[in-house]
């Protein structure tokens, strides 16, 4: 396989002037020596040389190349910006070396649980080597389209929109971050290497559950966070509960029987894992009655 070469043809400024001799003087030959036919068909020659050779002449802009091909053999790349001359017979094909975005809409695939979400991605690319980018894929601008597409699709089916059981340490496209964006960054990498692309940044920009599923997983989200909320507030309320009957037995405030303390302890649990507040009942008598 070929590999990519830099050329710097001569200046474009040179090759205009050649031009110009060329058609002034075949045009001043055929008037000045219009008694001879000779001179007048040489100036007519020198003129269309001339005319001939301003096709020669190139323009690269600033972050632009210019893939020289003579009768389909690569002949180089010129890269550097300029005003340059080359062979008339050169066929070329400016390709842009500026960076690109690439905002892909969001598309319906399964995630690694085989649930629907919508998911689209923000690509930022440029051509890294305009021989891969010309001549090893047919349109390289549609190819960076399908590979992302592609990579897309192959990202979600690794991990899951989300993970429910806090247990669990997989991570989730939801809160996979940057750890997430990276792996889809090394898999374009990978696929755009072959078409010269330069993959400079990737990430999600859009994630959801398809329409189909977003109101039951919406109402699994809330009912996971109700119940981490009730376990913390269960945890905190048996460290109060144990806290009380140490300070009490410490203190000798009050003897408590096992009886009595499983009436304290249910007491205590009902008023501080509720809901609502606890309505006080004076009890005027003992602790027996």
């Amino acid at each position: 396989m070929k590999q990519e070469k830099f050329v710097t043809p001569m200046s474009g400024y040179l090759g205009l002037l050649v031009s110009l001799v060329l058609i002034g003087g075949g045009i001043a030959t055929a008037i000045l020596l219009q008694e001879v036919v000779v001179f007048i068909v040489a100036g007519i020659i020198l003129a269309v040389v001339g005319l001939f050779l301003l096709a020669g002449l190139l323009v690269v802009n600033p972050n632009e190349s210019s893939v020289l091909v003579l009768f389909g053999k690569y002949s180089g790349t010129v890269a550097g910006n300029g005003f340059f001359f080359i062979n008339p017979f050169f066929t070329r094909k400016k390709i842009s070396l500026r960076a690109r975005n690439l905002n892909s809409d969001p598309i319906k695939v399964n995630d690694k649980l085989g649930n629907p979400i919508m998911i689209g991605i923000v690509l930022v690319w440029r051509v890294k080597e305009t021989f891969k980018a010309a001549f090893e894929v047919d349109d390289y601008t549609h190819f960076v389209d399908i590979q992302s597409e592609s990579a897309i699709r192959k990202l979600a089916g690794h991990y899951p929109y989300d993970v429910f059981d806090d247990l669990q340490t997989e991570i989730s496209l939801r809160a996979g971050g940057e750890e997430v964006n990276q792996v889809l960054e090394d898999e374009l990498a990978e696929r755009l290497a072959m078409a010269g692309i330069e993959v400079i940044e990737a990430r999600i920009s859009y994630l959801a559950y398809a329409s189909e599923i977003a109101g039951a997983m919406l109402q699994r989200q809330q009912a996971t966070a109700i119940v981490a909320a009730r376990q913390k507030i269960v945890e905190g309320a048996v460290g109060m509960v144990e806290m009380a009957l140490e300070m009490l037995s410490t203190r000798r405030i009050v003897d408590l029987d096992d009886e009595k303390k499983a009436a304290m302890v249910s007491n205590l649990m009902v008023v501080l894992t509720s809901d609502k507040a606890a309505n006080p009942v004076i009890n005027t008598g003992t602790l027996n009655h």
